[in-house]
This record gives structure tokens, sequence and C-alpha cells, in this order.
């Protein structure tokens, strides 16, 4: 029996979002729409995927194992549609990726040298940037592909993909800072002490009240703490690379804090051979 990829998609989203509102705003849908969309996979299926009762809707048993398949066949069927472009599309001269320091190369994956070896002819330029800052390079068509930690709505002009890749933030301050020797009250000291974050951050939901300076990428924020300029939310693995062994990481109730990431191109503008050869490495 055929099942439409909008029904799929909506069921993905939905469960990987914990609400239906939340998946109709990612697919920049109705609510109902998506609602019908499920409903008519779960008659298809002739099992409920969700359980309604309470305020929010919870994956059955049935829901579970379907969600696997059902990312399997969304993966198929892009991996389908990229492979088309492949074949018809000639490669870009020239491709500007923008990404989040959240994201950090592995160097064992030597994914640099592997593009390079795939188009030697093309001429790569590689943007850093942060938060809105990815989505107006796209949006503006400065840069061909983003990559920045998963946001709730996207605007319109973009399309927005997932990675199963993850990243971790932690909060690190330098040794000698008196936050490194507050052990388990560390937390509750937080606010008197100056926080470095990202100037996107500035009216970010997680921004402690207290004083704080900014800067526009995490390597200057980092640079900052190893001063003892104050505490800052860092990537585990820009840390782990580019740190000169002067920050401590704060043992804190809730932190780590797990990030995930979205691929993100403009939707006027579908990506190339080369851009592709990038959403497959890092899916």
């Amino acid at each position: 029996m055929p099942y439409s990829p909008e029904s799929l998609q909506a069921f993905v989203e939905a469960a990987a979002l914990g609400s239906f509102s939340a998946a109709a705003r990612r697919l920049r849908k109705t609510q109902s729409t998506v609602s019908t969309a499920i409903a008519h996979l779960e008659a298809d299926l002739g099992v409920s995927l969700f359980d309604r009762s309470g305020r929010y809707p919870q994956l059955t048993d049935p829901g579970r194992q379907v969600l696997g398949h059902a990312q399997e066949i969304l993966a198929a069927d892009a991996r389908l549609r990229q492979l088309s472009v492949r074949l018809a599309a000639p490669v870009e001269p020239r491709l500007t990726v923008v990404f989040s320091d959240v994201y950090q190369l592995d160097p064992a994956q030597q994914l640099l040298q592997r593009f390079a070896e795939a188009f030697p002819e093309i001429e790569l330029e590689w943007l850093d940037a942060e938060g809105h800052d990815v989505l107006e390079l796209v949006s503006s068509g400065r840069a061909g592909l983003g990559l920045l930690p998963r946001q709730e709505r996207y605007p319109d002009a973009v399309i927005a993909r997932p990675l199963a890749h993850h990243s971790e933030l932690a909060v690190y301050v330098a040794h000698g800072h008196a936050l490194a020797a507050a052990g388990a009250r560390a937390a509750a000291q937080l606010a008197r002490h100056r926080q470095i974050r990202l100037s996107a951050q500035v009216d970010h939901a997680r921004a402690v009240a207290g004083p704080a300076w900014t800067a526009s990428d995490y390597l200057m924020v980092m640079e900052m703490a190893e001063e003892g300029i104050g505490w800052a939310e860092l990537p585990r693995a820009l840390v782990q690379r580019y740190d000169r062994g002067h920050l401590v990481e704060l043992a804190l109730p809730g932190w780590p804090r797990r990030i995930h990431s979205d691929l993100v191109w403009r939707r006027d503008t579908p990506p190339g051979p080369a851009a592709l050869w990038w959403a497959d490495a890092l899916r």
C-alpha cells in the first residue's frame, strides 16, 4: 500500500518534536493538516501511532516500530532525489558553505581531503557564523549551504534538513576563576559572575541575568573565558580541539546539553552535486 511522503514526514516530525503543533510549524503547515496526514497514515496502516489521551501525543508501541521504517523510507527518498540531481546537474564551479562552530570536523573522517578529491576543480569558500547569521547568509544567497543548531522556525525562503549528528554544550571557566573552586555551589553563583556569550544569544532564554560580554563567534568566546573574564557555554568538541589547557568544565545540573543540527539551503536554489556531497557526508 502506498504511503504519501507528506504523511510520513508529518509523522516523523511529530514524533521528533513531541507535538502536532510543533511539527506543523516546522513543516509550515496548519496543525489540522498535520493531524489529518497522520490520521490517514494510521488508517492505511490499521494501527494507532500516537496515544492522544494526554496533553501531548505519545508514541504507542506500534508507533515506535513504524517510526524507524518511516525514517528509512524518507531517507531513501532523499537519496534518490539527490542522485537525480547528481546525474542531471553540472557541478557548480564555486560553493560557499557557512557552518556554526557547534559542528567541528572530525580529522579522522578527512572530509576536506575527500571533497577535494571528489571535486578537484571547484572553488570552495568556508565561512563561520552562528544562529541567525547563518540563516541570513543562506537566505541572501551569499552561501549555498549552511549548518546551524536546530531552530524551531525557519524563514519561508529556507529549507532545513535534520542531521543525525549532535554536539554537546558545556559550561567552562578558566582554572583560576572563582567558579572553578565553587563545586556544587557553582550553579547558584552563576548570576554573580560575568557571562560570556554569543552576540546572537543576547535575547536567548538560557541567558542568565547579570553582567555579560558578547562575541560574534565561539572561538572569541572561548578566548575570553581562557583569560578568566567570565564563564561561557561552549561546544565540547571546540574546547577539546582548541583550548590550551586553560579551561575547566563545570559540573552543573542539566549539563552538558545536547544540540542537534540542521542543514539549510535556499528553497529557490536547490543544492548542486558538490553541496549534496556535503549533505551526504554530514548525514
